[in-house]
């Protein structure tokens, strides 16, 4: 399965190359998803309140944000951090003047993107400002998400298992960055990648290579081979 803080219009066509047709973990966890049928089997967007209130307190500090609404994104502005995000993810994006006066529907998810250090100390403000309300993390570097609490990969991890009927026990999850700890804890078995987040090392039960050198399917041909023997 795949897990992923991208929104479902970006991660689609990779799940269709792949032929992958079991449910997507989205959102950061908000939003799971059949790939071929785009059915939701679960959506968790951020209530209005506490979206507004997050918004208020990021653009407070000079930063603009990324907001998501019916998987569509939608700016302020078009920024160069906008433009670029909008370009590496491949998306089409829709500026909307004041965000705050726009926003009248509860969004799947918000991001800032900004310097790696500035990015770090706007989160532990913020999480101290609003942690019991948003689930709040970085996906890369420079890309800080927020979704609502409770929303993570592991809870997305956790319901899945209990609609499918398998079982997270037995279940090896693969992760990287700060926003995939969850999913490694709520895993039988955690593998982070090679230069991962130190918060994701922490709980890995095994370090594999980097994803330059396909660590993760170096992992799954070697449980495959192991297995046919």
């Amino acid at each position: 399965m795949i897990a992923t803080g991208r929104m479902f219009r970006s991660v689609r066509p990779y799940a269709a190359a792949a032929g992958v047709d079991d449910p997507v973990i989205c959102y950061q966890g908000a939003a799971i998803v059949e790939p071929a049928s785009g059915r939701y089997l679960r959506h968790r967007p951020i209530p209005l309140e506490a979206a507004r209130e997050a918004i208020a307190a990021v653009q407070a500090r000079g930063f603009s944000l990324n907001v998501y609404v019916d998987d569509e994104l939608y700016v302020e502005r078009l920024t160069p951090e906008a433009e670029r995000y909008a370009t590496f993810q491949n998306l089409p994006v829709t500026t909307v003047g004041p965000v705050l006066d726009w926003l009248e529907e509860a969004p799947t998810k918000l991001v800032t993107i900004g310097d790696p250090g500035e990015l770090d100390r706007l989160e532990v403000e913020l999480k101290r400002e609003l942690g019991e309300r948003l689930f709040i993390a970085k996906s890369l570097p420079h890309f800080l998400e927020f979704a609502d609490a409770g929303v993570t990969k592991g809870s997305a991890l956790a319901f899945l298992a209990d609609t499918l009927g398998f079982s997270t026990a037995r279940t090896v999850a693969f992760g990287d960055g700060e926003n995939d700890v969850e999913l490694l804890e709520e895993a039988g078995y955690a593998v982070a990648v090679a230069d991962a987040h130190p918060r994701l090392l922490a709980v890995a039960d095994w370090l594999c290579p980097s994803a330059e050198e396909e660590g993760v399917a170096q992992v799954l041909e070697a449980m495959l081979r192991d297995r046919r023997s």
